[in-house]
C-alpha cells in the first residue's frame, strides 16, 4: 500500500530519542524542548515560539493570551478541520462561521468585513454581535492546506474593529505570504502542529508563535500551569500544555531539515498538478498569486464521485481520502452563528488527498498518477 501520508524520519530522531533516554530528561523539562522553540521560530521567522502538547492546545493557549473567554465569539473559517473550532470551545467562547474565498479556500476578507460592519455593532465598549449580543472578540484565520490567507487584508480588517488575529498555520510552516514567512504574516499569535502526518512532526504537539514577549511570555506561563516561583504558587488558572523532551527530540530532527521535507512537498504537489492538467473532470488546489504554499497536502477536486476514486485506488494499493467537512455541518455546530457558504459546500465534498509523503518515490507518484488516470477514464 502506498501510504497517504506518513512521517520521513530519516534524520536524527532515533539519536536524539537516546540522548532523552541517557539523559533521563524525558519529560516537559530538557533542552531538546528550548532547541525546538528556538528552530521553531527560526523557521517560521517569529521573535518567539512556545512548544505546546498539540496544535489543538497551541490554540486554546493562544485565544486565552488574545483575551478570548466566556460567551464570545472568534471568527472562523468553516473550511477546517473541526480543532479550529473545539480549540474556540475550549475558552468557554463560540465560533462565528464565515464563507471561504474560491480563488484560496481560506477566510474571506470582503464577506469578512461586510459581516462586521452589518452584523456587528459597537456597544458597552466592545464589538458585539447584533443577533446574539456576544462580544467578537477575535479573528482566527486558517492557512488551509498550508496556503496562508490574505493576511493583509485580515490583518487591516482587524485594525480597523479593533480585534486581535490568531492564526491556525497548523500545517503551513514553510509557507510565505508576499514573501513573508508564517510569524511576519500579521497575525497577532499563529500556531503550529506537529502532529505525525504534518510535514515536520514531533509525533505529536505544536507551538505557537508571536512577536510580542509580553504576550508570548504569557503563553509560556499560562502552558506551565502558571506557576509563579520555585514553589507552589499559580497566579492564574493555567493549563498542562507543555511540549515533552522526547517529542522535542522528534522535532529537533526534523527541523534540522525542514526545508527539504516542505521543498519535497511542493515536488509532489507541481508533479500532480502537471499530470492531471486538463483532464476534464478534475482541477487543482487553490494557487493564489499573493502566496507559496507549504503544500501539506497534494490531491483533486473532482466533478465526479471522491469515495469512487477512493475505493478504486485503494483495490490499486494506493490510500486516498476525503477532505474536510466543514464545521457548520459538524453536530456540535450546526446552531453556531454562520454565513451562506456557498463556497464551501460547493467545494468540500469533491477533494480528493493522494499520496504525499516527503520520502515518496518517482516511481510511486507515477504509479499512483497512472492510478487515477486510469479510474477517470
Amino acid at each position: 500500500m502506498i501510504p497517504l501520508c506518513v512521517p520521513n524520519l530519516g534524520g536524527n530522531e532515533a539519536a536524539y530519542l537516546q540522548e532523552c533516554i541517557t539523559s533521563t530528561f524525558v519529560s516537559s523539562v530538557g533542552p531538546f524542548v528550548d532547541r525546538l522553540a528556538s528552530l521553531t521560530a527560526e523557521a517560521a521567522g517569529a521573535a518567539h515560539a512556545v512548544p505546546t502538547s498539540s496544535g489543538t492546545t497551541g490554540l486554546q493557549l493562544a485565544l486565552v493570551a488574545a483575551g478570548v473567554g466566556l460567551g464570545d465569539l472568534v471568527v472562523l473559517p468553516s473550511f477546517t478541520f473541526i480543532a479550529s473550532a473545539n480549540a474556540i470551545s475550549h475558552c468557554g467562547a463560540r465560533p462565528w462561521l464565515m464563507d471561504v474565498d474560491a480563488g484560496s479556500w481560506t477566510l474571506d476578507p470582503v464577506l469578512l468585513r461586510r459581516m462586521l460592519e452589518t452584523q456587528a455593532e459597537r456597544r458597552g465598549g466592545a464589538l458585539r454581535h447584533k443577533a446574539t449580543g456576544a462580544r467578537v472578540a477575535a479573528i482566527m484565520p486558517v492557512y488551509t492546506l498550508g496556503q496562508p490567507a490574505d493576511m493583509d487584508a485580515i490583518g487591516a480588517i482587524a485594525r480597523d474593529f479593533g480585534l486581535p488575529v490568531v492564526a491556525d498555520a497548523a500545517a503551513a510552516l514553510g509557507a510565505r505570504y508576499k514573501g513573508r514567512p508564517v510569524g511576519a504574516m500579521g497575525a497577532d499569535l499563529s500556531v503550529f502542529s506537529f502532529n505525525g502526518n504534518k510535514t515536520v512532526t514531533s509525533g505529536g504537539g505544536g507551538a505557537v508563535l508571536g512577536n510580542d514577549p509580553v504576550q508570548m511570555a504569557l503563553v509560556a506561563h499560562l502552558s506551565t500551569t502558571a506557576r509563579v516561583g520555585p514553589a507552589y504558587d499559580h497566579d492564574r488558572v493555567g493549563f498542562n500544555f507543555r511540549m515533552t523532551n522526547i517529542q522535542a527530540a522528534v522535532g529537533v530532527a526534523q527541523l534540522e531539515r525542514a526545508d527539504a521535507l516542505v521543498a519535497a512537498k511542493r515536488r509532489i504537489s507541481a508533479t500532480y498538478d502537471q499530470a492531471f492538467a486538463g483532464l476534464a473532470g478534475v482541477g487543482r488546489f487553490p494557487v493564489p498569486e499573493w502566496a507559496e504554499s507549504a503544500c501539506w497536502f497534494s490531491g483533486l477536486v473532482l466533478s465526479s464521485s471522491v469515495a469512487d476514486l477512493c475505493q478504486k485506488l485503494k483495490i490499486q494499493g494506493i490510500e486516498a481520502r476525503p477532505f474536510w467537512k466543514p464545521i457548520h455541518r459538524q453536530e456540535p455546530y450546526r446552531v453556531a452563528p454562520a454565513t451562506d457558504m456557498a463556497v464551501a459546500d460547493g467545494v468540500w465534498d469533491r477533494v480528493v488527498t493522494l499520496p504525499c509523503s516527503t520520502h515518496l518515490t518517482d516511481a510511486e507518484q507515477s504509479r499512483v498518477i497512472d492510478a487515477v488516470r486510469e479510474a477517470l477514464s
